[in-house]
């Protein structure tokens, strides 16, 4: 059976690139590249000359059945995404499963990841931690990942886009608490790379005066133990809200109770006071 090697390349400075890595693209018959422009400099840079294929999230599907059949053929194959660690937020996961329950060879040439890179530097605790990729811009699943990261009890790694960092972090410090310690890496590895540690009311501030550019990755502390279970919480939360309906408080008020009693999260606070019926008289 063939291998499909998942090759880890640079998130910004090319030094990175590992001798296995440069070694592993001039070896293989094709290489499946997010972007062929920027993956063209970097094979130039390891003297490798495969043809280039492009696999992206739009095209990945349709792209199964060829990786599969090259590989039946006999070839050797490297996937690689525009930078750092492929499938980490970047396509791949359709192909490696594939290619896995075909029964060829899957190997991990490891090296940079974003992810790993802003958690070491953050000086965060990184004995424990979880990476929840881009978060939503709106709807219920920003919500639940506001709460997942208010009530987590490990280190939480994301990514976001420059341009919607402020927000994220006013979003961030309604949930958790303006005083939660988090860290901001910027541009990892590149020549402009910027650090900012604290706590998120003072990230916020920054940043609303400071825009930032270029790829961010956001480490937040974990919730001190003193915190409830979000578990229990939420059910002392949908009785309290019950008794408030009951006594004919509107929702919004008792949303606003919620937040000032139990120092619940705002968006938290209006779901439950808008999904608990009132009691019956």
């Amino acid at each position: 059976m063939s291998t499909l090697f998942i090759v880890a390349t640079p998130i910004g400075n090319l030094e990175d690139l590992s001798p296995r890595a440069a070694e592993t693209l001039r070896s293989v018959d094709r290489i499946l590249a997010e972007d062929t422009r920027r993956t063209r400099i970097l094979a130039g840079r390891a003297g490798a000359n495969a043809p280039l294929v492009s696999l992206h999230g739009h095209n990945e599907a349709e792209r199964v059945e060829r990786v599969l059949g090259w590989l039946r053929d006999g070839e050797t194959l490297a996937l690689v995404s525009d930078a750092g660690t492929p499938l980490v937020s970047d396509p791949g996961g359709r192909i490696v499963e594939a290619v896995a329950q075909a029964g060829h060879e899957v190997i991990p040439v490891p090296g940079p990841s974003a992810v790993l890179a802003a958690l070491v530097g953050s000086g965060l605790p990184g004995d424990r931690f979880v990476f929840l990729g881009f978060p939503e811009r709106k709807g219920p699943g920003r919500v639940l990942l506001l709460e997942r990261v208010a009530s987590s009890r490990e280190t939480v790694v994301l990514f976001e886009s420059p341009e919607r960092l402020a927000r994220l972090l006013e979003d961030l410090a309604a949930s958790c608490g303006g005083t939660r310690r988090v860290a901001v890496a910027r541009e990892l590895t590149k020549l402009h790379e910027e650090w900012f540690r604290g706590t998120l009311s003072e990230a916020v501030a920054y940043y609303v005066q400071h825009p930032p550019r270029g790829e961010v990755s956001l480490v937040v502390g974990p919730a001190e133990e003193s915190v409830r279970d979000a578990t229990d919480l939420e059910a002392e939360a949908r009785a309290l809200a019950g008794d408030l309906l009951g006594g004919g408080g509107k929702p919004s008020e008792v949303a606003r109770e919620l937040v000032r009693r139990l120092a619940l999260p705002r968006n938290t606070a209006y779901r439950i006071a808008h999904e608990t019926p009132e009691p019956d008289p």
